[in-house]
C-alpha cells in the first residue's frame, strides 16, 4: 500500500524544503512496511502463504524463531544475547532469531526502524478462547501493539492427517487484510480460519471454558511424570471466536492491550469503605503524632 501526499512546485518549478506552504504539499511515496512473524518457526509453511498475501500492501519481511516456539506466550529472553540470521524463505527478505515469537517482533521492528503493521502466522493450530493468553502467535501480534504499531495474528486448523490446504485459505486471508487494512483503530485482531470457510464473521473471545488439562503418566523407569495438553471443547456460545469456527466461519475478534474490569474496578471504587492505602496513611499519622507528644 502506498500513501501519497499532494505537491505542488513553485511558479519555477522547484521545490524549496524550507518553504512550509510546500513542504505540506509535496510527493512522498512511501511503501507500507509489513513484518511477518510466527511461533511455528522460521520454516512454517504459513509464514510465507501469510508473506504471500502481505506482499500487495508494501514491502515484506519475514523474522521469526529459528525453532518452534509454540505455546510460549509473551516471553521475553532477557538472560542470553538474540542472534538475528538471515535465512532463505523464497523471495522475501527473511530471517531467524535463537528467541520467542516476542523476542523476533521487537527485534525485527528495531533492525527494520520502522514497521507499519505486524502480520502473525497462519499458525499450525487454532488460537481460540482462552488459548490467547498462552499462544506465541498472539504474543507476536500483541508485541507490536505494545510498540506502537498494528498487529494482526491469523491460526488454522491442524491434524495429524494432514496440513492445512494455505492454497484454499489464501482467498479469506486476502479477504480478511482488505477488511482490516483501512480501519486503522484495530491494533490487535485475533483471526482463526477453519478448513473450509464459508465466510467471515466478527466475533468475541470465548472464556466459559478452559480446554487445558493435565495427565499423569509414567517414564519407563517408573517415575512420574506430566503431560500439559487439550481437550476438545463443545457448544461454545453463539457469537464467539470457537462457535464462529465449529460452525466454518473465519473468526475476526479485536483485542485489547488493557485488561482493566471496568465493572469490577466500578464497584470497587462505589465501596463505602476507603481504600487500604488510605487507611494505612492515618494509621501512620497517628503513630508519628504520638511519637511527637512524647
Amino acid at each position: 500500500m502506498i500513501s501519497i501526499i499532494h505537491c505542488e512546485a513553485n511558479p519555477n518549478g522547484l521545490y524549496n524544503p524550507f518553504d512550509q506552504k510546500q513542504s505540506d504539499k509535496r510527493f512522498v511515496n512511501v511503501k507500507m512496511r509489513i513484518l511477518i512473524s510466527n511461533d511455528d518457526g522460521i520454516y512454517s509453511p504459513g509464514t510465507v502463504s501469510l508473506a504471500k498475501a502481505a506482499a500487495r500492501f508494501g514491502d515484506v519481511r519475514i523474522v521469526a524463531p529459528d525453532v518452534e516456539q509454540s505455546s510460549m506466550s509473551h516471553a521475553i529472553t532477557a538472560s542470553r544475547p538474540l542472534r538475528f540470521k538471515r535465512v532463505h524463505r523464497g523471495e522475501f527478505d527473511s530471517y531467524s532469531v535463537n528467541g520467542t515469537p516476542a523476542d523476533c517482533v521487537a527485534l525485527g521492528m528495531h533492525r527494520w526502524g520502522h514497521v507499519d503493521l505486524v502480520r502473525s502466522g497462519i499458525n499450525l493450530g487454532l488460537n481460540l478462547g482462552n488459548s490467547v493468553w498462552h499462544s506465541g502467535t498472539l504474543a507476536a501480534a500483541k508485541q507490536a501493539a505494545l510498540l506502537g504499531s498494528r498487529g494482526i495474528a491469523f491460526s488454522t486448523t491442524v491434524s495429524d492427517s494432514h496440513e492445512p490446504d494455505f492454497l484454499r485459505l489464501e482467498p479469506y486471508v486476502a479477504k480478511v487484510l482488505d477488511l482490516l487494512m483501512p480501519n486503522k483503530t484495530l491494533s490487535l485482531v485475533n483471526v482463526n480460519l477453519p478448513e473450509k470457510p464459508k465466510g467471515i464473521r466478527w466475533t468475541r473471545q470465548s472464556v466459559r471454558h478452559y480446554d487445558g488439562k493435565v495427565v499423569p503418566d509414567k517414564d519407563p523407569m517408573g517415575r512420574s511424570i506430566f503431560w500439559f495438553t487439550v481437550i476438545p471443547l463443545q457448544g461454545a456460545a453463539k457469537g464467539t471466536d470457537r462457535w464462529a469456527v465449529e460452525h466454518k466461519w473465519v473468526s475476526i475478534t479485536p483485542l485489547r492491550l488493557d485488561l482493566t474490569d471496568e465493572a469490577d474496578l466500578a464497584r470497587a471504587l462505589a465501596l463505602s469503605h476507603p481504600p487500604a492505602t488510605t487507611v494505612i496513611r492515618k494509621r501512620l499519622g497517628t503513630t508519628r503524632a504520638r511519637k511527637q507528644k512524647r
